[in-house]
């Protein structure tokens, strides 16, 4: 081995892998000079891909489990029955909504102080997830519930909680959430709704498209321009519009494949006025509570798909078992049971990332944006996947609704759209690799 070069950059002698897990992780021999890749040439240390935090791995604690699971029997006792007709129907289930106050699971977002269950990321997850596994429709009560109320729970004041929280935690009211415009949908800052100051008040005029259960909700946080001449990031605002405000209504719904039980709502506002009180933060904070807000709530519509891929592949498993065909059951075949393992294997991917993502989150990770895309990017897409090959597993009795995984197809497929595209998933998750040193 050849002497040393003086004049050459001297990275620290270590003795064993202890000495890195102890330290702080830093290589300081390059001073700082010269690219990535040149301090990687050079012996430097390779960033990690995921940014430590306080949590290293998750596990369920025995509340979550007996939450889960009272969840999943509620689920199959009382709203599976219900799935098909909600979906035929295309009618939203305010016996389900009923069902779900009624048991505090509509309670889950908020905190105990306001009479609500005060749980965390992850357990609000398991019941969506549970739910979702029998009915997405009715899984998205909940997970709109908390989406709408993020903003609040995020930047709301004290008194706003006070005021509007009670009748939210105990399913009294419902909440929507109104960002997506026309024009404006993965891009957000091209919002063009405006909110004009008024001595104490603000009148809003402008439109929403796409805004679920935006027709019933007691409730909208709505986002406008406040200050059209402000930077891009920086001109919007975010407002609790109350439903029955002058110049507020829902012209019309969307007739839409799947989630049918679930309005989808058109919203107008024609010099809506909105007392200064019911704005959410500060002026000029709307994109930015926005952005935090999906960063929460993308986890939920994770949960969504990985309930909608379990419940498709319980059926598809039943079915293969039961099947007869050649003699046999064609769950005996390997094609069978090679589509079978490999929907099995997606759907408990997708729930290890989301389960991760939420513990990642809730402790406060530098990474939380890039959590929350990936567990959704790859919840979707799993989700659309499993429900495609178990529609192809039961063959033509797969594609009429006789059995519920053509539905559940339909479903599967919202959740590669709403709450940001896989594109826009895939977009976040590159730029956090990038932004990296």
């Amino acid at each position: 081995m050849r002497d040393s070069d003086p004049t050459e950059p001297q990275l620290p002698v270590v003795e064993s892998v202890r000495e890195y897990l102890a330290g702080d992780g830093r290589q300081t021999s390059l001073n700082g000079r010269g690219t990535a890749t040149e301090r990687l040439r050079a012996g430097a240390r390779m960033p990690a891909v995921t940014a430590q935090t306080a949590t290293t791995g998750y596990r369920l604690t025995e509340e979550q489990l007996m939450l889960r699971d009272a969840v999943r029997l509620l689920a199959d006792e009382q709203i599976a029955p219900r799935a098909a007709e909600i979906d035929r129907t295309a009618e939203f289930p305010t016996d389900v909504r009923e069902l779900l106050a009624a048991h505090d699971i509509l309670g889950l977002p908020f905190p105990a102080e306001y009479g609500g269950v005060g749980a965390d990321l992850l357990t609000v997850c398991l019941a969506v997830e549970a739910i979702s596994r029998v009915c997405a429709t009715s899984a998205l009560i909940l997970a709109v519930q908390e989406l709408g109320a993020l903003p609040l729970l995020l930047a709301g004041s004290p008194e706003q909680k006070q005021r509007w929280f009670p009748d939210l935690a105990a399913g009294r009211h419902l909440i929507a959430f109104a960002l997506t415009e026309a024009e404006a949908g993965s891009d957000a800052a091209a919002i063009r709704t405006r909110a004009v100051r008024d001595g104490d008040e603000y009148v809003i005029n402008g439109g929403k498209r796409f805004i679920s259960e935006g027709n019933l909700a007691d409730l909208i946080t709505v986002f406008a321009v406040t200050d059209p001449e402000a930077e891009r990031h920086r001109n919007l605002s975010c407002f609790v519009v109350e439903r029955g405000s002058p110049g507020f209504s829902a012209p019309r719904l969307e007739h839409k494949m799947g989630i049918r039980g679930s309005p989808t709502a058109e919203l107008a506002f024609d010099d809506v006025r909105v007392p200064s009180a019911n704005r959410v933060g500060e002026e000029g904070d709307g994109f930015s509570i926005a952005m935090r807000t999906l960063d929460r709530s993308r986890p939920a519509i994770a949960a969504q798909a990985v309930g909608i891929a379990q419940g498709a592949l319980d059926v598809a498993s039943r079915y293969a078992a039961e099947r007869r065909q050649f003699g046999r059951p064609i769950g005996d075949f390997q094609l069978v049971q090679g589509m079978l393992a490999d929907m099995d294997a997606a759907t408990e991917g997708a729930r290890q990332l989301l389960y991760k993502a939420c513990t990642e989150i809730e402790a406060g990770s530098r990474d939380t944006s890039r959590w929350s895309a990936l567990c959704k990017l790859v919840a979707g897409d799993a989700a659309m996947r499993v429900t495609t090959d178990a529609v192809q597993v039961l063959g033509g009795y797969g594609y009429i609704d006789e059995f519920p995984v053509e539905r559940m197809m339909r479903d599967a497929k919202i959740t590669q759209l709403y709450e940001g595209t896989q594109q826009i998933q895939r977009l976040v998750v590159a730029r956090a690799l990038l932004d990296r040193d």
